[in-house]
């Protein structure tokens, strides 16, 4: 079946698909696993493939079969040309860094080599404030939180699964993960024509609920180690008002623009701020411990930008080089 895309769009994409997802995991779903390990895993995936197929309809209707919601509709920012085999390089280094845990930016390692220098100064531009923003928001908010609501679910964790909090964490979740899929369903199909027919948009949802699947069987892959080093996250009310804050964060991001930004730096720089309040105010872990484990994040996530960008950078001349070597 000739579905109108090279073979090294599809690998990109499935490649992608799977690297997002699993990567991904970490801000969007990870606390909604974590605080509901005693559901069965299929439990979740459903919900979770339910909320995906929504938002994607209604994007693919929106904007007239481009599932992105517009955010590569800039063509002098993310110019639409044939996918070679270097544009595949990117997602299958993510998928390695996924593989160790490792919470690299998927806009910035999926999208820069698509993207001209015009592109990319938009997007680093954008996640450094968001990171910023996302800071302050979880320090000041924290800062109120630390020592009356957390400290109160500290001493009660026999409350935490009251019918309420139950309820109150799956509608964030939705939300949560519904904002996600907006800002990043650029990363998967850029790899896909812009606007894709109904045969090549089935099969692309229907890979990427497959790759969902696994991710959730494994119970949201190695990236979840990191959020599970955050203080009270598997508590269902502290993961509730997390999820609700950074998922707002999300929606403002997407209502500002529509330039692409990175959702790991926005959610990076939330827990940070969270972290720093709590530590400060409740000694539940020392500021020392707390800006070590905040600056490794920090780190891991410019190591992203600094592999993202040299791949950007240094991929295509060096397939011309190629090229020109082989008599192409």
């Amino acid at each position: 079946m000739d579905l109108g895309i090279s073979p090294w769009a599809a690998l990109g994409f499935v490649f992608a698909a799977y690297a997002v997802v699993g990567n991904d995991a970490l801000q969007t779903l990870g606390t909604f696993i974590n605080s509901n390990r005693k559901l069965p895993w299929w439990a979740l995936f459903l919900f979770a493939a339910t909320v995906l197929c929504i938002v994607f309809a209604f994007g693919y209707i929106q904007f007239n079969g481009d599932p992105s919601w517009g955010r590569l509709s800039n063509t002098a920012k993310y110019p639409v040309f044939q996918v070679e085999w270097f544009h595949v390089i990117p997602a299958m280094a993510l998928l390695i860094l996924t593989r160790f845990g490792i919470p690299v930016s998927t806009s910035f390692m999926i999208l820069s080599i698509f993207a001209t220098m015009s592109g990319l100064t938009s997007m680093i531009q954008k996640s450094l404030y968001a990171y910023a923003m996302s800071f302050v928001v979880g320090g000041v908010l924290y800062s109120l939180l630390a020592p009356t609501i957390e400290r109160h679910f500290l001493r009660t964790p026999d409350r935490a699964q009251k019918p309420i909090w139950i309820l109150l964490q799956w509608v964030t979740t939705a939300y949560l993960w519904g904002v996600w899929l907006i800002q990043d369903m650029a990363n998967i199909f850029v790899f896909l024509p812009r606007q894709l027919n109904h045969t090549q948009a089935g099969i692309g949802v229907g890979v990427i609920l497959v790759l969902l699947l696994i991710t959730f069987a494994n119970g949201g892959g190695p990236v979840q180690r990191i959020l599970k080093s955050k203080t009270s996250v598997t508590d269902i009310r502290s993961a509730t008002i997390i999820d609700f804050t950074y998922a707002s964060l999300l929606a403002y991001f997407a209502y500002i623009s529509k330039t692409p930004m990175s959702t790991t730096w926005a959610f990076l720089g939330f827990i940070a701020g969270r972290e720093f309040a709590i530590a400060t105010i409740d000694r539940v872990r020392s500021p020392g411990a707390t800006a070590k484990i905040v600056g490794m994040d920090a780190f891991k996530a410019f190591v992203g930008l600094v592999i993202s960008i040299g791949l950007a950078v240094g991929m295509p001349p060096l397939a011309a080089h190629l090229a020109q070597q082989a008599g192409f």
